[in-house]
């Protein structure tokens, strides 16, 4: 078969005619919007969660005690994300994705009410991981389930919806977190997903029906096995490296030997298993493909700049500009508002054209024109030239952000559709992962130097003491270090900013070498699959 082209429904490697047990079935645009409304409202519960976490820290902190540990709070829950992300994705392949996808959302939910109920530090942060571990099936669940009920011709009219989800998440979330936390107590943070998650639950087994899936397969235990210890190993790096541990630390060199070793011993054992004729967790061969391989990588690039620039802009905007640090969410409010009229726009147009090649190129130039201005930001830019530029990342991002899933969704067999969905969505959280880790390395680095350079060597260690730095805090510095810290944060922001740019610069290069396949469209009603027995 050649590269990059996929059986179409209905047709065997062949050429003849195969029966696919996960065949799309047509539905009109009214039945897949009902069922839309259960699917967005879990990808929010996904997305909001940190968001809203993020703003009550300092209060869980003050309750609970174990400030030492409030890292990990975050931490567990990404960890258990990352890692679970594939295997969700061959779960739902296996074993359908209706069951798998209502398993994730209980258990996310389960993690919700404890974390509420939790009453001690170490406490929460198993409870996030339990938490983690479901969000991780929720937004693979959420895409695949759209891969296998929209065709990726038509899919571009829905997107638009999910860049609103996202909006809603980053802009709402600050703000619904603090004024829960204020008006109730940091245990509603959690407990307001219960009833959320109990909405889409009804929702999707409801009005969810899609062809029942009957596997004999055996589940990989080995490579999952692997692939969880390798990812947790990498995510650890990228956390720990410059912030809890210096890079060159035996900490952080063991983490990476032990993602090293177990990374190769998955590729082995899935070798193995594909050999057998059984369901390796990852098939490699889905990497044989230009096209998926390549937007995985274009995702890395995208996860690595969208996830540096949400964490860094609100610092300098809160630092430099004096913006609240509780409407910390709003800063962002430009570059989302970018994310979701180009998404919208580009959206529609994949679907009445069913071309999309120009798209990634685009985003992907747009997406480094963005870094670049943002580069520009110093002491005296004003919040207006700011929200400028972060419009002009929002807009890059746009382009980018749904056709990656789409194009590596679209790049594989329709049984295959999980296990796409979430390489891809693996690929973009471990690129902001790197994003965030070496993004606050590079700003810890210049940040110290700048200080030290203003303000000596007493100025560098003053700063590097107070890491938690606070805006109110800062209003009662010395005007001097005030004023230096101001310049430093400055010099930290460009420094990202301009490393981001290049990081960027190599997405042009990635889009340039995609192919142009023909995006699958609705079968019409004489081709389509015979009726199969449905989930209920």
């Amino acid at each position: 078969m050649a590269q990059d082209q996929i059986p179409q429904q209905g047709e065997a490697a062949d050429g003849g005619a195969a029966p696919d047990p996960d065949a799309q079935i047509i539905r009109s645009p009214r039945e897949i919007r009902i069922v839309l409304s259960g699917l967005l409202i879990a990808m929010l519960l996904a997305m909001l969660d940190n968001m809203i976490v993020g703003t009550a820290m300092p209060t869980i902190v003050g309750d609970l005690g174990g400030v030492n540990h409030l890292s990990w709070v975050v931490t567990s829950y990404i960890l258990a994300t990352t890692a679970s992300t594939p295997i969700w994705g061959k779960l739902g392949d296996l074993y359908g994705r209706k069951g798998i996808f209502m398993a994730s959302i209980v258990i996310f939910l389960a993690g919700s009410a404890l974390s509420g109920l939790s009453q001690n530090m170490n406490e929460l942060i198993i409870f996030r991981a339990l938490q983690g571990l479901g969000a991780g099936g929720l937004i693979v669940g959420v895409m695949s389930i759209m891969g296998a009920l929209v065709p990726p011709r038509e899919r571009g009219k829905y997107q638009g919806m999910f860049a609103a989800v996202m909006a809603v998440a980053m802009i709402g979330g600050p703000l619904v977190g603090g004024t829960i936390t204020d008006h109730l107590s940091w245990h509603w943070i959690f407990y307001i997903n219960l009833p959320l998650g109990a909405l889409a639950l009804i929702v999707i087994a409801v009005t969810l029906h899609l062809p029942q899936v009957r596997s004999t397969a055996r589940i990989d235990y080995l490579g999952a096995g692997l692939l969880t210890v390798g990812i947790v190993a990498l995510v650890l790096v990228t956390t720990w490296g410059g912030q809890s541990y210096a890079w060159g630390s035996w900490q952080v060199a063991g983490m990476l030997a032990l993602a090293a070793v177990s990374l190769a011993g998955f590729v082995r054992v899935e070798q193995r298993v594909a050999q057998r004729g059984e369901e390796p967790v990852l098939p490699l061969h889905l990497f044989r493909s230009r096209n998926f391989s390549l937007i995985c990588g274009l995702g890395f690039v995208v996860g690595f700049v969208m996830f540096g620039a949400i964490t860094f802009l609100p610092l300098y905007q809160q630092s430099v500009q004096g913006a609240s640090a509780t409407n910390s969410g709003l800063l962002l409010m430009p570059m989302m508002l970018g994310v979701l009229v180009v998404s919208l726009v580009v959206g529609q147009a994949v679907t009445r054209t069913g071309r999309y090649k120009i798209y990634p190129v685009v985003g992907s130039l747009v997406m480094t024109a963005g870094m670049l201005l943002l580069s520009l930001l110093d002491t005296g830019t004003s919040r207006f030239t700011s929200g400028l530029f972060m419009v002009v990342l929002g807009a890059g991002l746009g382009f980018l952000m749904q056709l990656t899933m789409l194009v590596a969704q679209n790049s594989v067999a329709l049984r295959d559709i999980g296990v796409a969905s979430s390489s891809s969505t693996f690929f973009r959280t471990i690129g902001g992962s790197f994003g965030v880790s070496l993004f606050g390395a590079l700003f810890s680095s210049r940040v110290t130097h700048t200080m030290t350079e203003r303000l000596g060597a007493s100025g560098g260690k003053a700063i590097a003491g107070h890491a938690q730095l606070t805006p109110g805090m800062l209003t009662h510095l010395p005007t001097p270090v005030r004023e230096a810290y101001d310049h430093a944060v400055a010099n930290g922001v460009h420094s990202i900013f301009l490393w981001g740019a290049l990081i960027s610069a190599a997405g042009i290069a990635i889009a340039f070498f995609l192919k142009e396949v023909p995006l699958r469209a609705t079968p019409k009603p004489s081709e389509a699959e015979p009726q199969v027995a449905v989930e209920v």
